[in-house]
């Protein structure tokens, strides 16, 4: 019998990575090397996803004229929808950072519950957000 699968565990076995909003306005804007970066990931066997919550955040900073080549570059991942466990986890998880004194968004959290909830990892260039136990950061460039 095998131990009982832990949040470790399943990001490190996972080929799934969950982008959060900076990866994915980093590779839309063409900065950091990302867009090099997740084809290279992809060509590794990794599964690019995203919160539906970080499909928001785009499109709410959209410019004029990057309607279409937004939606064609978020076409070609998986979105991962707020189930009530993943928005149970977020509320926890932002009520323990406050009571150690630390705010953060409620988007933030739901993404880090969604990777938590999945068993996936976070590839994120505000990782200083993310400092949440059993939360595997994807080593960025």
């Amino acid at each position: 019998m095998s131990p009982p699968s832990t949040g470790l565990t399943r990001a490190l076995l996972s080929s799934t990575v969950l982008l959060d909003t900076t990866v994915l306005i980093d590779a839309l804007r063409g900065r950091n090397q990302m867009r090099s970066h997740l084809a290279e990931m992809i060509a590794s066997g990794q599964t690019l996803a995203t919160s539906t919550i970080c499909i928001a955040e785009v499109y709410g900073g959209l410019r004029p004229g990057e309607e279409a080549k937004t939606r064609a570059f978020l076409e070609a991942m998986e979105w991962l929808t707020v189930s009530g466990e993943i928005a149970q986890i977020a509320g926890e998880l932002k009520s323990g950072l406050r009571r150690q004194g630390h705010t953060r968004s409620i988007p933030d959290m739901i993404v880090a519950a969604t990777a938590l909830e999945r068993g996936f990892s976070l590839a994120t260039d505000n990782r200083k957000d993310f400092q949440i136990p059993g939360l595997i950061l994807y080593p960025m460039p």
